[in-house]
């Protein structure tokens, strides 16, 4: 089984692209599953300033195949011709995909460095994935393995104590350009009721801010409301709420944007200055808001912008974290990729012995004897079958696995099947000795 990524990210195209590459994200790994055999499993992530795919091969040679299929399902949710997505991906393979995952869950290939939203976005991603049956059992442990390392990077680094996020930097850059920078005393109207609207909320009141209005259109605000307190709002009271608002954010993404010409009219009377911060991704306000008076617009590359640089040494101690973990997940995988070719030596070898086995019985009988003989056969060949099994960890932690199953089917014409892929978990082969094995002659016979 082969891992891949396809790549779109803040830092390779703009971010309207990157919206636009990201609609109809929801269904896009079940209908890449079902279009194409290449597809194993799919994971997405799609945050505000990214949109990646993590996909399951079942052999080097899929990969273009899925690569394609993915292409095809995104050109046509989105509407953009395939050249055009094609481009725009970045295509990881091998260990690229798990240091590049590690390192995005860690906040490291943020457009605000060590955020903590994402690390959040990336389990939500896998249990999405689960839930729609699309995560193979590789990408399970790829995308388990990334949050373990966000955590470690947060508990042994600077980054996790900073807490810095989109948000955050967004309201410091608001705080700013405010001519009171007392939150408490702000009205503020929050667009949408997702994660990023949860967090702002969060923030708001960790600020002292107490007047929250929130906006939804699909409806969800009172829901929103009664967990997190504020006002929600509908289409009739939103227009009142904006025309006395001080701060609006908008974290929604809906296709129900706020126009320019609209807020002008909305807040002709107001002589109040207004501060516009859009966090989504797909712009929850018109970019023209910025050309009206007494109107601040602050965007996601305005935070970019402004996020602070690290401290080199946290940076550097976190990479060295996130490149360890990749070496560690990488090491880990290419050991299990000999599991297979294991069971395959095991059962091949023991059926051999059990088709012997039964000559002796139809010979002799199912005496003591036999019984003894059976025993000692199965010990020996337990142990005839240990250092083939420690070879194979050793040849597959140095990436010489496809060496072992070759000589397995050039010595023994054995032939080795790949495990089912699109599951929660793996069977691991054991080596098949067992050490603790009671002396012949001893108690019941050993069985395989």
């Amino acid at each position: 089984m082969v891992l891949f990524s396809l790549v779109a990210t803040h830092a390779d195209i703009d971010l309207e692209t990157v919206a636009q590459l990201s609609t109809g994200a929801s269904g896009l790994a079940s209908s890449a599953l079902a279009e194409s055999p290449a597809v194993a499993g799919a994971v997405v992530l799609s945050t505000c300033n990214r949109f990646e795919i993590y996909g399951e091969a079942p052999r080097p040679d899929d990969v273009e195949a899925a690569r394609a299929a993915l292409v095809a399902q995104i050109s046509e949710a989105s509407g953009l011709n395939k050249q055009l997505v094609s481009r725009a991906f970045n295509t990881r393979t091998g260990p690229d995909v798990s240091r590049h995952l590690f390192a995005v869950s860690s906040g490291l290939d943020s457009a605000v460095v060590g955020e903590r939203e994402i690390a959040g976005q990336v389990r939500r991603a896998l249990i999405t994935a689960q839930h729609e049956g699309t995560a193979s059992s590789g990408l399970v442990r790829l995308f388990q393995a990334a949050s373990k390392t966000a955590k470690d990077v947060g508990a042994q680094t600077a980054l996790g104590s900073r807490g810095l996020s989109i948000v955050s930097v967004a309201l410091d850059l608001a705080t700013d350009l405010s001519e009171n920078a007392d939150w408490s005393s702000k009205r503020v109207v929050v667009f949408g009721t997702g994660a990023y609207a949860g967090a702002t909320m969060s923030l708001l009141r960790e600020r002292g801010c107490t007047d929250i209005s929130v906006f939804s259109s699909s409806g969800r605000a009172e829901g929103f409301v009664a967990t997190r307190g504020g006002t929600a709002l509908n289409s009739d009271s939103l227009p009142g709420a904006v025309a006395a608002a001080d701060v609006m954010i908008g974290c929604s993404g809906s296709d129900n944007r706020v126009e320019a010409a609209e807020l002008a009219r909305i807040r002709s009377a107001s002589p109040r200055p207004l501060i516009a911060i859009d966090l989504a991704l797909t712009h929850d306000f018109d970019p023209a808001v910025a050309e009206l008076d007494g109107v601040e617009l602050l965007t996601l590359e305005s935070v970019r912008l402004a996020a602070p640089q690290e401290q080199a040494e946290s940076l550097s101690q976190a990479s060295g974290i996130v490149a360890g973990a990749a070496t560690a997940f990488e090491q880990e995988r290419e050991a299990r990729s000999v599991d297979s070719a294991i069971v395959a030596l095991r059962r091949h070898t023991m059926d051999v012995l059990d088709a012997e086995m039964e000559k002796v019985r139809a010979r002799h009988g199912c005496t003591a004897a036999a019984e003894e003989v059976e025993f000692a056969l199965r010990r020996m060949v337990k142990q005839l079958l240990h250092v083939p099994t420690v070879r194979a960890r050793e040849l597959a932690a140095n990436g010489q696995q496809a060496d072992y199953v070759a000589g397995l089917e050039a010595v023994y014409g054995i032939s080795v099947e790949q495990p089912a892929t699109r599951t929660t978990g793996a069977a691991a082969a054991e080596c098949p000795v067992d050490h603790g094995a009671r002396p012949a002659g001893e108690g019941k016979r050993e069985t395989a």
